[in-house]
């Protein structure tokens, strides 16, 4: 099974599943559609918007191991 890490660009998490994107959206990444956002790292987003990138990574990969 791919995880996501911390330094997988967003519009790849994306694709990935797009279940991902209320994950995100709840964390406080409201800029998805934005087409900077999506060649973002994971972790530059997180600093961006002042999110603990860890626990963004933790929380996805959670999510990809509960389905």
């Amino acid at each position: 099974m791919t995880k996501v890490s911390k330094d997988m660009i967003i519009g790849e998490i994306i694709q990935m599943d797009q279940g991902f994107i209320p994950i995100l959206m709840e964390a406080g990444m409201h800029c998805l559609g934005c087409p900077s956002s999506q060649a973002e790292s994971l972790e530059d987003a997180a600093m961006v918007h002042g999110l603990d990138a860890d626990k963004l990574v933790a929380d996805l990969n959670a999510y990809l191991e509960s389905k």
